[in-house]
């Protein structure tokens, strides 16, 4: 019970900060404390992410189809809308992220880290998931069923069981 309450606060926490980046004064905000790099609808000629600090990026509606991403840090990357088919995503800290309506089919997902992710209306059909980490993302109960399926490992960085992590039965 607790565990649902938290996962629906985390959810609206990240429903929240959506609506804040749609805030046509967000962009202002931001730039006064960070500068964010935004790949909004980008044609992105270089695929390859690997190991880099792309932490609190923001790629909306991005073709990032067989993209490598393995060992960067991702923590707080918003992919909305993003299409993330066979990317490499392994050993990848994707903690506090938010991969809304986005397309993790047949990624490599292994030893990555979902830690309090936002995962909703996402797919991730025959993403290898060995030893991902998704204590408590928020995903459709769909697709928790299907990661269930194949749910095996325990994350080395964070020490988290897959299965433990999806709440699988």
């Amino acid at each position: 019970m607790m565990l649902n309450q938290l996962r629906t606060f985390v959810a609206c926490g990240a429903i929240a900060l959506l609506l804040w980046l749609a805030n046509p004064m967000a962009p202002a905000l931001a730039a006064s404390s960070a500068a964010i790099r935004a790949y909004d609808d980008a044609a992105i000629a270089d695929l390859n992410f690997a190991g880099q600090n792309l932490a609190a990026q923001e790629f909306s509606d991005a073709q990032l189809d067989g993209a490598n991403f393995s060992g960067a840090d991702l923590r707080g990357v918003v992919f909305n809308g993003s299409s993330l088919k066979g990317a490499n995503l392994a050993n990848a800290d994707f903690s506090d992220g938010i991969g809304y309506l986005s397309n993790f089919q047949g990624a490599d997902l292994t030893n990555a880290v979902f830690a309090s992710a936002m995962l909703l209306r996402s797919r991730f059909d025959g993403a290898k998931i060995e030893g991902a980490d998704f204590t408590f993302a928020v995903l459709d109960r769909v697709q928790i069923s299907n990661l269930c399926k194949h749910a095996t490992g325990t994350n080395p960085k964070t020490g988290a069981d897959t299965r433990e992590s999806l709440e699988c039965p």
